[in-house]
């Protein structure tokens, strides 16, 4: 028997068979509604959630250079004033922390101690090129870069006796003085001379004892002044 047709020219039996076979398997059009759902939710959630990560993280991180930046300041004032063995509590006044936030970032005078000269190590090196940038000449920039370690040998105030200790540490605190400022020393010499402002033949180790037997005792005698004689000594490297 043949099928009859509906207004559309189709058999109305073969329709209905096709209608059942959409209802009881629905294919991608009857899904998309449901996955585009789920899809747009899994795709906004996690990009509020990781770009809430991403943007707190570089934020603590930041705050957390600061603020060892601040105790390590800190403590370098301090030393200076009163030597390695100044009170904790002289330090956190200074940095306008409480006792505990030392010792959280610091658990013993050592670790502290170590810190504050491989900060003031990094501070002196990094200031070597952008002196030589921002200097009206690579003498100049020599000039206020050996006043720079000038400053931080006097911050040693006491550091002979820390290196004494027992801890490990301590014994490559000075290899690290080494290998970080005589390269930026020799860089800086090396620009002077190139621009004859200097004369040749001085190397960086050299210049850079030479200041620090200047320095010595500077600190126990008033009537002698180690900045003035260091400021001589650069004085002399420049050529007639």
């Amino acid at each position: 028997m043949a099928d009859s047709k509906d207004s559309s020219g189709m058999p109305t039996a073969r329709k209905r068979a096709a209608a059942g076979r959409d209802a009881a398997a629905p294919g991608r059009d009857a899904v998309a509604p449901r996955e585009q759902a789920e899809g747009e939710r899994g795709a906004t959630a996690p990009k509020r959630s990781d770009g809430g990560r991403d943007a707190a993280a570089p934020r603590k991180r930041a705050d957390a250079r600061r603020n060892e930046k601040t105790l390590l300041d800190a403590a370098a004032e301090a030393f200076v004033a009163s030597g390695v063995d100044v009170p904790v509590r002289d330090i956190a006044a200074r940095a306008g922390v409480g006792v505990g936030t030392i010792y959280r970032h610091f658990p013993t005078r050592a670790d502290l101690i170590l810190a504050v000269y491989e900060h003031q190590i990094e501070a002196c090196a990094e200031a070597g090129p952008a002196l030589l940038a921002s200097s009206s000449t690579p003498h100049a920039a020599l000039a206020s870069w050996i006043n720079l370690f000038v400053d931080f040998l006097v911050t040693k105030h006491g550091l002979a006796k820390a290196m004494h200790s027992d801890d490990a540490a301590f014994q490559t605190l000075h290899a690290r003085f080494i290998d970080r400022l005589v390269p930026v020393c020799a860089e800086l010499l090396d620009a002077a001379a190139a621009a004859g402002e200097i004369q040749l033949g001085t190397e960086a180790f050299e210049l850079m004892r030479g200041v620090g037997n200047l320095c010595i005792g500077a600190d126990g005698d008033s009537r002698y002044d180690a900045r003035r004689m260091v400021n001589l000594l650069i004085a002399g490297l420049r050529t007639a």
